[in-house]
């Protein structure tokens, strides 16, 4: 779904403003990851009721209880990735399908799994229209990661776990990096995760609030 030109143009105004107030000064500095933030157009990913707020400092609902991230958190996790053009990714929480479009400007390959059917088809059929071939929108239960098509470079969670799910270390290869908020359902810690050979060294980046990793290597649905 293409953007009509004059939408486009205001969106692009909004991404910059975006990427220069809300990055920039806080620290976000890969000049690959701002431009991708710069390039995909936030708007279309949210209802057309929420699109005065899709680049405000804020995450957006998009139903069924979830969340579009806040702009900071959604290239944050990004840079932490650490992604070269050779990368193979993969994104645990679909979404609005918005973060598997930035990963995909960055990014040879991004496979991104969502357990609601409805909001796969609707990620699907919209990173379709945009042209976003190297995305691969899959749905399952991601605390199980996509053992199929692993080892994957990079893998990021777009929920918060109650620990991290070890089916998603196994299924990182060997120097890749997980992206994962972990902790109870109030208040969370982004976690880095390095793997190096069999050793997986871990590092809390900030704190942080996102809705649950339901699944059956993370929360219930009675939790």
């Amino acid at each position: 779904m293409t953007p009509p030109e004059n939408d486009d143009r205001d969106g692009a105004r909004r991404r910059h403003r975006m990427v220069e107030e809300q990055l920039r000064r806080r620290g976000i500095s890969d000049p690959r990851v701002l431009s991708a933030m710069e390039s995909v157009p936030r708007h279309c990913f949210v209802g057309e009721n929420a699109r005065w707020a899709a680049y405000d400092d804020e995450p957006v609902a998009i139903g069924l209880g979830q969340t579009i991230s806040q702009p900071y958190m959604v290239a944050r996790m990004t840079e932490l990735l650490d992604l070269d053009p050779t990368s193979r990714v993969l994104e645990v929480g679909t979404g609005s399908g918005y973060q598997a479009a930035v990963l995909a400007e960055l990014a040879a390959e991004v496979w991104t799994l969502e357990r609601h059917p409805e909001l796969a088809e609707r990620a699907r059929l919209l990173l379709n229209d945009l042209g976003y071939r190297n995305v691969h929108v899959l749905v399952g239960d991601g605390s199980l990661g996509l053992p199929e098509r692993a080892p994957f470079d990079a893998i990021i969670v777009t929920a918060a776990a109650p620990r991290v799910p070890a089916p998603l270390l196994d299924q990182l290869a060997d120097g890749g990096r997980l992206v994962i908020p972990v902790g109870d359902r109030g208040v969370q810690q982004l976690r880095l995760i390095r793997r190096r050979d069999q050793e997986f060294v871990e590092t809390d980046v900030l704190a942080c609030r996102f809705v649950p990793l339901v699944g059956q290597a993370a929360y219930s649905e009675e939790d």
